[in-house]
């Protein structure tokens, strides 16, 4: 347990929060009274990204929080646009500046490059420097595949801690779950209740919104739990960390109250048996620089 909440050890001995607030998409000046009502509603872990824009917010809520700097697990990401060893070094600075700390938790690649990898390994052997520099406990990467863990595997020496990956009862990513288990790799979710089937799609107003399905509001109904909580503790059920996002209190101290009760082996077949094998987010195989710049024009 850390402070309350279940924790995952990490393959280096490190404990994360199995549970925690997700800032992606949160605008800069919603992000200090989210990360305040999250904390207080017992969150230890809080997930940013220097392409979130909202680091330095990130910052000023643990700052001010109250709370001693060992009790909160922070996370960012290094950009595709810093990859290579120097960019990454230099985006690390930057990155600890804003978030105004001496040592960050864990520092995760934010998305393979296939199409460049090797500055993709570069700027993995900086994070294998900043670790045994003792600048970051742990070191992991964000949407990669199997085959992306092998290249990277073969040309550095500090197996990553995480993985986060888009993981949800509809794109339940079993096979890589299973590699994540093989390689002793922690498995964390991120869009974990299907945010991104709504903001990710051609039209949100006709998307599949995940807690809306009969399966799932109908487990609600009967345990008297949201929707939400039900998905968040199949997460859990299956040793995986969720980071949901929200701005709004309620929802935020509704998505940690998971740890009271279970779902039973029928519950958690019948969410398994959503799973359409479909991501709703990027391919990592498809994803550069110019595939970012794209999806952006698209969304303005």
């Amino acid at each position: 347990m850390v402070d309350g909440v279940e924790g995952i050890t990490l393959n280096n001995g490190v404990v994360m929060p199995a549970v925690g607030l997700g800032v992606y998409r949160s605008a800069p000046e919603e992000t200090v009274d989210a990360i305040v009502h999250a904390l207080r509603a017992g969150y230890r872990l809080i997930d940013t990204a220097t392409v979130y824009g909202n680091e330095r917010e990130v910052g000023e809520a643990i700052a001010g929080s109250g709370l001693p700097r060992s009790d909160v697990f922070v996370t960012t990401k290094l950009w595709i646009s810093d990859f290579g060893r120097d960019e990454a070094l230099r985006a690390f600075d930057i990155s600890m500046e804003k978030l105004g700390l001496d040592v960050l938790d864990l520092y995760l690649l934010h998305f393979p490059v296939p199409s460049s990898f090797d500055r993709t390994v570069e700027a993995y052997q900086a994070a294998e420097m900043l670790l045994g520099e003792g600048r970051v406990r742990a070191i992991g990467v964000s949407n990669f595949r199997a085959g992306h863990l092998e290249r990277l595997a073969a040309e550095s020496s500090v197996v990553p801690a995480v993985n986060q990956v888009e993981l949800h009862p509809f794109f339940s990513q079993r096979e890589m779950r299973e590699t994540h288990a093989r390689l002793g790799i922690a498995t964390q979710s991120w869009s974990p209740i299907g945010g991104v089937l709504v903001y990710d799609a051609n039209d949100p107003d006709t998307a599949t919104r995940l807690l809306d399905y009969p399966v799932i509001t109908g487990m609600a109904t009967r345990l008297g739990r949201t929707p939400a909580q039900v998905v968040l503790r199949w997460h859990l059920q299956h040793g995986l960390s969720p980071i949901p996002k929200s701005v709004n209190p309620e929802r935020i101290a509704g998505n940690i109250a998971v740890f009271d009760f279970a779902l039973s082996d029928d519950d958690m077949a019948a969410l398994d048996g959503l799973d359409r094998g479909a991501r709703g987010g990027p391919d990592p195989n498809e994803f550069d620089l110019a595939f970012f710049e794209q999806k952006l024009a698209a969304q303005t």
